[in-house]
Order: structure tokens, then C-alpha cells, then sequence
């Protein structure tokens, strides 16, 4: 299997060498819109196959698309009372993002798509995160020193504000810094022990 990752997320990429997978990068730019009908839960699953079919698309036109080609792509939303929230625009925002978290219990929902040339894999994986109310200061802090401008919902829950900020969750800690590995690990082997076509 040559697995290929449609991501250009540091935190992704770091998930599979931690799991021990082997890999290589492919970044096709795709649009990250999504129909305003789509359930909630379902976004995530929509922009992640959209991911792993432009990289599809690009290594067939390029040639290097094989039967041992397996695409993984991936996205990541915070939905907070049925609201989706993206990544921030400005520091401004992402204060705005953080302070509407404060003292909330909101869905960190990762959309997965795994495919080859003979099929195809798209999944979700949801983690409940209960925050403490933070302070402004703390707020300020955090987005001074973390930059948090790539993150969906603001944070990232492995740096200081998950330390001092978050009471607990329900689910895959793993699947909120990005990636639910286990998952993945899990539809990746049936991948690889799959007849090729």
C-alpha cells in the first residue's frame, strides 16, 4: 500500500508518523464550501471527500495513480449548538471564537474519506469537549502566544488553553487534535488486506 495523505495539516501529519505509518504528501487546494442543506455532521464528511478526490483527480491526470495508491484526507469542524465554527479570520475572531466557547460543552466532529481505485470509505468521528468559562485575559494570552489562526474553533486542545481550559471529553482526544487514528488504522488494514483490481 502507498498511502498518501490530502492534508496540510502539521497536527495530521504528526498522528501517522506517531501510529508508525508510512506516507507521502499530496496538496491539491480544493474549495472548502459545502451545501447549506448538508446535516451538520455530515460537513466534515463532504469537505474531506472533496480532499481525496482532487488529489484523485490530479495523480490520475499526473500519471502516479496505481491500484497500491490509498488516499486519506480529513477535516475538522467545531459545531457548537448546531452552529459550525471554522478557523479564525483575525485575532479579533478568534476572541469572539474562544469567548462563545467558555463554560459550553461543544462537538469537535473529524470527517475522514479513504480511497483507492477500487473503492471508497467516508466516515465521521465526534468528541464532546466540555470548557471551563475563561477569562479574557486568558483568551488574550493564548492567542497572543499560540496563534491559534488554523484551528478550527480557535484552540487546539494538546497547548496551554486544553491545559488550564477544558474540564474534560467524551471521545477520541486524538480525533479533536485532528485525526481519529484509531479509526483510520483500523479501515487502512482492510484497505491493504483487500484484493487489487
Amino acid at each position: 500500500m502507498k498511502l498518501i495523505l490530502a492534508s496540510q495539516s502539521p497536527r495530521r501529519k504528526q498522528l501517522l508518523q506517531d501510529a508508525a505509518l508510512n506516507f507521502e504528501l499530496v496538496i491539491v487546494p480544493t474549495d472548502e464550501s459545502y451545501p447549506d442543506e448538508l446535516k451538520r455532521a455530515l460537513v466534515p464528511e463532504f469537505i474531506a471527500e472533496e480532499k481525496a478526490l482532487a488529489v484523485y483527480r490530479h495523480m490520475e491526470a499526473a500519471g502516479t495513480l496505481s491500484a497500491e495508491t490509498v488516499i486519506l484526507a480529513a477535516d475538522t469542524i467545531v459545531l457548537l449548538q448546531e452552529q459550525v465554527i471554522g478557523k479564525p479570520k483575525d485575532a479579533a475572531d478568534a476572541k469572539q471564537i474562544l469567548r462563545s466557547l467558555s463554560g459550553q460543552t461543544h462537538e469537535v466532529i473529524t470527517g475522514v474519506c479513504i480511497m483507492n481505485t477500487a473503492k471508497k470509505e467516508v466516515f465521521h468521528s465526534l468528541t464532546k469537549v466540555c470548557f471551563n468559562e475563561i477569562t479574557d485575559e486568558q483568551i488574550d494570552y493564548y492567542i497572543s502566544h499560540y496563534k491559534p489562526f488554523d484551528k478550527a474553533g480557535a484552540y487546539a486542545i494538546q497547548e496551554w488553553i486544553g491545559l488550564v481550559g477544558i474540564s474534560g471529553i467524551e471521545g477520541d482526544l486524538y480525533n479533536v487534535i485532528g485525526l481519529p487514528v484509531n479509526k483510520v488504522v483500523k479501515v487502512l488494514d482492510r484497505f491493504s488486506s483487500a484484493p487489487k483490481v
